[in-house]
């Protein structure tokens, strides 16, 4: 009886990485957030920079700049409108025009996200607007109104709230990349959905 015992446990931990492997896990963190009661009329866009240094970043922000870092480097997301600058720093991405988010009170989120190959998010729903930018590997975003791929320096804009989508490292290397959300704040954050 110990001996099957054994071979059963030892057979279910040989199973049991490769189960692992095919469900790794799709890795989320918030790195940097705010409350804001009001955004600018018009069309909005994110914009990207890098600076040497936080305080010079901090200095730099406006109203609607998010300062982090992030892998050795100090980062501004600034929501504003097309084509602005921030004084010293180095533009890597804008993007937009963003789907228009109406509440009484907003949340700027940038989540730091990814995983290895295979690896994907439950389907679920923001209320409001989420945006990409890859800073390595490859990203698939599926929705109800198709699928979309982005590779390494590369953005995407993303839909309007309450869309159903599921987002996956869909390349041959770990996807890094920011998410960056306009949300209503005083709607949960995700709800969990189901893709038709």
């Amino acid at each position: 009886m110990k001996r099957k015992l054994i071979a059963a446990l030892v057979s279910g931990l040989l199973v049991l990485p490769s189960l692992a492997t095919a469900q790794q896990t799709f890795s989320v963190k918030p790195l940097v957030e705010k409350k804001v009661t009001e955004l600018p009329a018009g069309d909005l866009f994110w914009r990207i920079e890098t600076f040497d240094s936080k305080e010079q970043a901090q200095a730099a922000a406006g109203p609607l700049g998010l300062v982090a870092e992030y892998e050795g480097k100090v980062w501004l997301f600034e929501l504003g409108r097309a084509g602005e600058a921030s004084k010293g720093g180095k533009r890597v991405a804008e993007i937009g025009p963003l789907p228009k988010v109406n509440a009484s009170q907003y949340l700027l989120r940038i989540n730091e996200a990814g995983g290895p190959p295979g690896s994907v998010t439950p389907v679920h729903t923001h209320p409001g607007s989420e945006a990409f930018y890859v800073l390595a590997g490859e990203l698939t975003q599926r929705t109800p109104q198709g699928v979309a791929r982005v590779s390494a320096g590369q953005t995407l804009v993303g839909h309007a709230g309450d869309v159903p989508m599921e987002v996956l490292s869909s390349g041959s290397s770990e996807l890094k990349e920011f998410a960056l959300f306009v949300v209503d704040a005083t709607k949960p954050f995700s709800s969990p959905a189901h893709l038709h």
